[in-house]
């Protein structure tokens, strides 16, 4: 297993990082992605390890905190420190006026909450999920900064954010002192690469390391579908299910890109899976991508994705089929390359 620091941090992660949304089952719509219950999780987490891969992302709301219970009693004898635990609050969790959002008091509860959840007594990676347009900017990051100091959270990252959001909150952290912001969970995937536009140059400016969320497109990329296989209309993707809306998926360049990754894959005798996610591991910023199973045959197919690269050829090709026109400002911007260079691709 390969291992990157986490933006200008010192810390090490995996390449490849486990995501537990699939833990627990718990509602109607986590269920849809899976129900994972603590003895399978177990089997699971001991093929990561196997494999070197030591982190695992969770949530608050995944399954209402039930996901960070099962991920607890999964990693239950192990020894803490060969574990990276990775959590996140904001959204709705629980009943009240105060159930969601950045504010102290939303995040002193969720902490202790998922601690509690988890069975440790710190959280390796916090993250905020999202970016809260109520709350001062300095609050949020004052009381993160409190939890580092504390021992009780060891590196903080966002989620989710704009570009205009993340970069105000590490002006704001080095304005005063404060522990900035070392990572972004964002989504990133050959079915949506507006990650590149503008939150990819802000990360290699600012250092700010990259952990991939849905990196298969919730399963589009996962090579079950494509021209002639369409995704079903009943099922969980097309249905709502899905961390990654229908809407925003270009169908026919989605198509495009499935025939491309088809290709390569039997060109150099991997999965369409496979491919995928070797295109994100070769792309600027990024630090880790979160692969997520619902049983063992996916998570070994998976970890599958690493110990080799595709070359340059093959990651153009996929470039070109997956490629869309950028949104303004950056067409406008992207008219004069020597005043705005685009990330580094090809080296």
């Amino acid at each position: 297993m390969e291992y990157r620091f986490l933006g200008a941090s010192g810390l090490k992660v995996p390449v490849l990082s486990f995501g537990t949304a699939t833990f627990g089952g718990g509602n109607d719509f986590f269920k849809a992605w899976g129900s994972t219950q603590a003895e399978e999780a177990k089997r699971l987490i001991d093929i990561c390890l196997e494999a070197g891969v030591n982190l695992f992302d969770t949530a608050d709301i995944y399954s209402d905190g039930l996901a960070e219970e099962v991920l607890g009693k999964a990693i239950a004898g192990k020894q803490r420190g060969d574990l990276l635990l990775s959590t996140k609050s904001t959204f709705t969790f629980g009943e009240g006026p105060n159930n969601q959002g950045a504010s102290r008091q939303h995040i002193l509860k969720q902490v202790e909450g998922s601690l509690k959840r988890l069975g440790t007594d710190y959280i390796d990676i916090y993250h905020m999920h999202g970016f809260d347009g109520n709350t001062p900017v300095e609050e949020t990051l004052r009381v993160l900064d409190d939890l580092v100091q504390s021992g009780k959270v060891r590196y903080i990252a966002a989620s989710n954010f704009s570009g205009w959001s993340l970069m105000k909150s590490l002006g704001v952290a080095d304005n005063h002192g404060w522990n900035r912001y070392i990572g972004h969970q964002v989504y990133y995937s050959l079915a949506n690469r507006e990650y590149e536009w503008e939150l990819m140059p802000l990360g290699l400016d600012q250092k700010v390391g990259a952990i991939v969320w849905s990196p298969l497109s919730a399963g589009r990329l996962g090579g079950k579908y494509g021209r002639n296989l369409p995704i079903p209309k009943e099922g969980r993707v097309s249905q709502g299910g899905s961390p990654v809306p229908e809407m925003v998926v270009n169908e026919e360049v989605f198509y495009a890109t499935v025939d491309a990754l088809n290709e390569v894959a039997e060109e150099i005798g991997k999965t369409v899976a496979q491919v995928a996610l070797n295109w994100l591991l070769q792309r600027p910023t990024v630090s880790s991508i979160i692969i997520g199973a619902r049983n063992e045959e996916q998570l070994k197919q998976n970890l599958g994705a690493v110990g080799w690269n595709l070359t340059t050829e093959q990651i153009k090709k996929l470039d070109d089929a997956s490629a869309v026109p950028p949104i303004y400002p950056y067409w406008h911007q992207w008219q004069n390359k020597s005043l705005n260079p685009t990330p580094e691709f090809y080296k």
